[in-house]
């Protein structure tokens, strides 16, 4: 891999990082191409528990490298399809990962950067981050990015930072719902986290990464209630459930927590 690290730990947690620091961590073919790979690699790794996204350096990612968008001006339609496909799958890709995901942002996050920061499960931004929609001043769109921004925040703001093409500092984004947290230690923020999402059951999180997709844009029927009560039922019957619930009246972890801590207890009711 040439654009990309990847490092783990014994507790499962694997950093991904944009490895272009020179270049600002900017998007091209190669890239792409890695991050896909990885993804799909880590999808179907049990010893993966949750993905860290992030970027080598300064920045997070400045977006497209222009470089590669002067090769897009000079391909056929069916090449630049192509080529926008790839991107395609690389934010469907990291939107349908099955197991929890936080992006850590830096710097600058332009462009595409968004989309990735938008298909995360989390996002917290140091305060020194900047966002942006850029594309519309290279007289561009934010096209395959724009469903996943739409929906972390909302159509009315979309149309206004996708055709102004705004700088947002992170404290705008915070406001718009970009991303979940704003620290100036983004590191301990990021370790707050991950120990509250190693606390969940693996097979649980995936499962309810499935059926938030599934209810996101679902009419609130009898089809959607029928969904709901047996994605709970099925999960009741897990083995994971037993030990979740077997360890909650044993006062300790369950096996999948890296740390034996005591589940905290419901206040006493007098």
């Amino acid at each position: 891999m040439q654009h990309t690290l990847l490092k783990r730990d014994a507790q499962g947690v694997c950093q991904l990082i944009l490895n272009r620091p020179d270049a600002a961590n900017a998007f091209d073919e190669q890239l792409i191409a890695e991050l896909i790979t990885i993804l799909n690699q880590l999808s179907n790794d049990p010893s993966c528990r949750l993905l860290l996204l992030r970027g080598q350096g300064k920045h997070f990612s400045a977006g497209a490298d222009l470089h590669w968008m002067q090769r897009q001006a000079k391909m056929n339609q069916d090449a630049n399809i192509s080529d926008a496909r790839e991107l395609a799958t690389l934010m469907q890709t990291l939107d349908n990962f099955p197991k929890p995901t936080v992006a850590l942002v830096q710097g600058a996050a332009f462009g595409g950067a968004l989309g990735l920061i938008c298909c995360c499960d989390v996002a917290i931004a140091s305060r020194n981050a900047r966002f942006c929609l850029s594309e519309i001043r290279l007289g561009l769109l934010p096209a395959v990015i724009s469903p996943y921004v739409h929906r972390s925040i909302g159509m009315r703001q979309l149309r206004r930072y996708a055709l102004s093409a705004e700088l947002m500092d992170a404290t705008t984004a915070l406001q718009l719902g970009l991303v979940h947290q704003v620290d100036d230690d983004l590191e301990n923020a990021a370790q707050h986290i991950v120990t509250a999402l190693l606390q969940g059951g693996p097979d649980a999180q995936r499962q309810c990464k499935t059926l938030l997709a599934q209810i996101e844009t679902a009419p609130l029927d009898e089809a959607l209630t029928h969904l709901t009560v047996h994605a709970i039922a099925n999960v009741r019957a897990s083995k994971e459930a037993a030990e979740g619930i077997a360890a909650f009246f044993d006062k300790r972890s369950p096996r999948w927590q890296p740390e034996r801590t005591a589940i905290p207890q419901e206040p006493a009711h007098d």
